[in-house]
């Protein structure tokens, strides 16, 4: 009964990922479905849906035009608003109904591209994967279609104090980000050191987004970003460098820009802290030491809204999307000498994931790897499969609890 789950949620499906991936940026997106996953999407998925005006439909799929196989509505609706309303591009966003009865997409699309002269790209996602697919597919069509050639190499500099590099962001969604103040803070950081040219996919114009192939380097603060990334590099020769902006761990991320923005060679930041923190001698680490260490948390009431003032052990774990935790997890090593486990119930990638982190996504798995935990990181539905003794510290994640929790999502920098 690993598939079950009795008292947590699920994760942000691939259809929403398209969808606020591709919210900002002038074009149109519809959702062939009969109803029930846009109003998913707006309803807990989509903060900005009252505040920023968007092209996202949904067909509105009947059951005798999917029995069928009748495209031919689908095709006239999406012509005749994509005339009238002369949107960037058009996405087209597969559900399980599609899936199942199996719609010619690709030929959809080249017919409605025919007749309206707008690029069409479709995606084919299908409500079983999380967010970081198909957000993920999202941001790579944008590197690969709406990004033109051109830009200029950090090597083509005279020499480094020419100007200040280059950087696109790369993976910023309301989904792991929320509306809060953490992708300003984050850009507000990095401006210090960088010239920001486009983020992926939020707070950015489309004209924004088609000078991205002028930077120097590309942060990817989620794993959101990751296909994006290989995709600038194919393009571009841009080099990416993985890890969220982190209080404690910002400065490094920081310098391991720079070195690859000069050296061309791609690198995942946190790897070389946590390593160094695997080697270092903790035999003399007391439960004292890391309960005080932890207490210090309470200081960056931004990062953690609380920790119990009882004393805690070791056995520190952090639930969440792979780029930010392991970020996190790299936070608490340098600033406070803590060691924790990270543990990922979305989909991740070798690339930047450590050896140790914990890939489960049941309930039943997670329940049962933090039953040695003494102070758990994660979103607060989390605290529901915590024993009574357990630390928890809250940190909301949008693409979990959706609205509920928004108010209480912390500012990673501040």
């Amino acid at each position: 009964m690993k598939q079950v789950s009795v008292t947590l949620s699920t994760y942000t499906a691939d259809v929403s990922g398209v969808c606020s991936a591709l919210y900002e940026l002038g074009g149109m997106v519809v959702i062939h479905d009969p109803s029930g996953c846009n109003s998913t999407y707006n309803t807990h998925d989509e903060p900005r849906w009252y505040e920023m005006d968007s092209l996202v439909f949904i067909s509105g799929l009947s059951q005798m035009d999917a029995i069928m196989g009748n495209d031919d509505k689908f095709i006239h609706d999406i012509v005749r608003a994509a005339k009238e309303l002369q949107p960037r591009f058009i996405a087209l966003v597969r559900t399980p109904i599609p899936l199942m009865t199996g719609t010619d997409f690709e030929g959809i699309s080249r017919v409605i591209e025919k007749q309206t002269g707008i690029p069409v790209f479709y995606f084919p996602t299908s409500g079983m994967h999380t967010y970081v697919k198909g957000a993920g597919m999202a941001m790579e069509t944008i590197a690969r279609e709406l990004v033109p050639a051109g830009g200029k190499s950090v090597k083509e500099r005279k020499n480094k104090q020419e100007n200040p590099l280059k950087i696109n962001i790369l993976g910023a969604t309301p989904l792991d980000f929320s509306i809060n103040s953490t992708l300003d803070s984050i850009k507000e950081f990095l401006s210090r050191h960088f010239e920001i040219i486009s983020t992926f996919a939020m707070g950015s114009s489309i004209e924004d987004i088609q000078r991205a192939g002028e930077a120097d380097i590309n942060l990817v603060i989620s794993s959101v970003g990751v296909l994006a990334a290989k995709a600038l590099e194919e393009r571009f020769h841009t080099p990416y460098v993985i890890g969220t902006p982190i209080i404690g761990f910002e400065n490094v991320l920081a310098e391991k820009l720079i070195e690859s923005a000069w050296t061309k060679k791609s690198q995942t930041a946190y790897f070389s802290v946590l390593q160094k923190a695997h080697k270092k001698d903790t035999a003399n680490f007391t439960t004292m030491q890391n309960a005080e260490a932890v207490s210090n948390l309470k200081k960056i009431r931004s990062l953690t809204e609380t920790i119990e003032k009882n004393k805690v052990s070791g056995n520190i774990y952090i639930i969440g999307e792979s780029v930010i935790s392991q970020s996190l997890k790299a936070a608490l090593a340098l600033r406070y000498g803590i060691e924790a486990t990270v543990i990922c119930p979305l989909e991740t990638e070798p690339e930047y994931t450590e050896k140790d982190v914990l890939l489960l996504s049941s309930e039943e798995d997670i329940k049962k790897a933090i039953t040695d935990a003494d102070t758990v990181i994660a979103d607060p539905i989390y605290k529901t499969i915590c024993s009574e003794k357990v630390n928890f510290v809250a940190m909301p994640h949008e693409a979990y609890s959706g609205r509920i929790y928004r108010k209480e999502v912390c500012d990673f920098i501040h």
